[in-house]
């Protein structure tokens, strides 16, 4: 059974120009410390991003997160996080989800695109859900990333996951 939102892209109703409402959307971080038995959060301030879609309802776009705004709550591990350690916000800084294509099935939709991080590209396909209206459009979704993939494998004393999840929450209003 077609959803609301294969209705929308199917009629053209969606179709257009959209922008990432950075003050409804969030983009977050998830890992594990301390051999596994800490678990880290923490949410970037800075999100921004835009969408095409065609009147053949492909979709298209990128999310982009500032890598110096990343919050866990505690500031000296939030300054090593954007240290040339990890993130190396100074010399890198925005990470970049660029979306190529959207499968929906239902209200389920998996996006194909890119990551990068740390002026490194590589693939990734997301899982998550959508909901559409035709002034509004919102993806939930969350990405597993290995951060050694990105040039990150700092881990003193083997004490950091190196799997970390990527939490998204994007709400796109019409352009």
């Amino acid at each position: 059974m077609a959803s609301e939102t294969q209705a929308l892209l199917a009629d053209g109703k969606l179709a257009g120009s959209w922008t990432l409402d950075g003050a409804r959307s969030s983009v977050g971080l998830r890992t594990k410390s301390v051999w596994g038995l800490v678990k880290v959060k923490g949410v970037f301030g800075q999100v921004a991003g835009a969408a095409v879609i065609s009147a053949a309802g492909q979709a298209t776009g990128t999310i982009t997160v500032s890598a110096a705004s990343l919050d866990t709550g505690i500031k000296k591990r939030d300054d090593h996080l954007r240290s040339a350690d990890f993130f190396d916000a100074a010399k890198y800084p925005d990470i970049t989800f660029s979306a190529t294509s959207v499968t929906l099935s239902g209200e389920s939709a998996t996006v194909a695109g890119t990551l990068t991080v740390r002026d490194q590209t590589k693939p990734v396909s997301v899982s998550g859900t959508v909901s559409a209206h035709a002034d509004e459009l919102s993806l939930d979704a969350e990405l597993p990333v290995n951060r050694g993939h990105h040039g990150m494998s700092f881990n003193q004393l083997g004490m950091m996951s190196l799997d970390n999840v990527i939490t998204i929450h994007a709400v796109f209003t019409k352009a």
